[in-house]
């Protein structure tokens, strides 16, 4: 397996193959996958939603109508669709079940170690919200680098994606109760194998150029 090899080779699905589905064995790796992506402080600021039968789906369609509705068919053809959502708020009950967590996952020789990772946190969180005030926006970069690692995951796993940010984030709200869950839609991410039809594939890959955008020190 040749990494550069992938990332040149991937790209974002257009037109999916409704007949072709991921095996669940393959899914519970993605699952896994997304379970252990990075975050700043190990934060773990979002939650994901599963479609994986047509009337889920469906559910998920029901935000992609008027501008966004050239996104429907990709969601209803897929294999399986993802969405990412964020916590609107990163409250003290959050803090004290990531301390917990890691209290059971045996990451503190002592509790002065403990103590010390309940401040690091608490302190980037304040920081956040009072300094730099916008919490949120920090929490959502974080469910972003969960997108990023999909991304790359399906490459590397011979399946095709889509990552969706056009879809009427008031209609996926009320159809899935996000606010009162403190949760924020983020990103749809659409998993599956590609159509025969698919004009996207065939067409080369457009980046700027090195010199555009690496500056050296």
């Amino acid at each position: 397996m040749d990494l550069l090899d992938i990332v040149h080779n991937r790209y974002t699905t257009k037109a999916y193959d409704p007949t072709k589905r991921i095996s669940q064995e393959q899914f519970e790796r993605f699952l896994e996958i997304l379970r252990y992506t990075p975050s700043s402080i190990n934060i773990q600021p979002w939650h994901f939603f599963i479609a994986d039968h047509e009337s889920a789906k469906q559910r998920i369609a029901k935000a992609l109508v008027g501008k966004y509705s050239y996104n429907a068919p990709k969601v209803l053809d897929s294999s399986h669709t993802i969405l990412f959502c964020t916590k609107a708020d990163i409250t003290e009950e959050h803090l004290e079940h990531l301390l917990n967590q890691d209290t059971a996952s045996g990451r503190f020789k002592d509790e002065t170690a403990k103590q010390g990772q309940k401040d690091s946190r608490s302190g980037y969180v304040d920081y956040y919200r009072n300094e730099k005030g916008d919490v949120q926006r920090w929490a959502e970069n974080q469910t972003f680098i969960a997108l990023g690692q999909m991304l790359l995951a399906a490459g590397i796993e011979g399946v095709d994606a889509t990552p969706i940010g056009g879809f009427n984030e008031d209609i996926i709200s009320a159809e899935l109760g996000l606010t009162e869950l403190g949760l924020v839609p983020s990103v749809l991410l659409t998993l599956g194998y590609r159509s025969a039809s698919d004009f996207n594939a065939k067409l080369p890959k457009s980046r700027l150029d090195r010199e555009q955008i690496f500056t050296k020190l």
